[in-house]
């Protein structure tokens, strides 16, 4: 059985990933295709205790441990991925470049490192396709002010955000097929239909794919 799309929404605070699976989920279910959603740091039971113990306000975590915390969620996530990614589509907020935007570029945590670990999770998995979502300074600054409440990571210096975003931008260039590039800025049902656009594609490309095995196993 050919494995299914895995679809990332990657992108700073504010840039408007969540909203963007929010319209990628909802047209698959008018589609009548399976699928799954899958956040980070979160995604089940035990990776969203993570995930609260990572966000709190009141951790004082220092950079190598925040790093691992975020990768043990991601390795309770791991086993979830693999028994879904033959049989359903998988929609994930925040994955391996959100890790290396946040942790290398952002916080100066050593590259390999970060590799040696993330590697060895995501053994066999491979991300199909990324919507890097990005976002200006003061378009951030507004979305965050409209929330209810501001978890740790919402609490940055803007510096520390530009150097993030500029990591998520230099690594698409180094495999600029693989992703598109949402300007958040924009007006939000333009992003929604380019992104559904893409979607269709990636659907159509999985079809194909199916086909030829068949095909060929024929």
């Amino acid at each position: 059985m050919s494995k299914k799309p895995i679809i990332v929404f990657e992108g700073i605070e504010g840039s408007g990933k969540s909203l963007h699976i929010n319209n990628v989920a909802n047209y698959l279910k008018k589609k009548k295709l399976k699928f799954i959603r899958i956040r980070e740091p979160g995604g089940n039971k035990n990776s969203e205790k993570i995930r609260k113990i990572i966000l709190d306000n009141k951790s004082t975590f220092n950079k190598n441990t925040d790093l691992l915390l975020y990768l043990s969620a991601r390795s309770e996530n791991i086993d979830l991925i693999k028994k879904n990614m033959k049989k359903k589509i998988i929609l994930i907020d925040r994955f391996s470049d959100s890790t290396m935007a946040y942790k290398q570029y952002g916080m100066g945590i050593s590259k390999s490192l970060i590799k040696l670990v993330n590697n060895f999770l995501c053994k066999h998995i491979n991300i199909s396709f990324t919507f890097l979502n990005i976002v200006n300074q003061k378009n951030m600054k507004l979305r965050l002010n409209k929330r209810k409440k501001l978890n740790r990571y919402d609490k940055f210096h803007s510096l520390f955000y530009k150097r993030v975003q500029s990591g998520f931008i230099k690594l698409l260039k180094k495999n600029p097929k693989k992703y598109m590039l949402i300007n958040s800025n924009l007006d939000i049902s333009k992003n929604k239909n380019i992104i559904l656009k893409q979607i269709d594609k990636l659907i159509w490309v999985w079809i194909l794919n199916l086909q030829k095995i068949s095909i060929y196993m024929a």
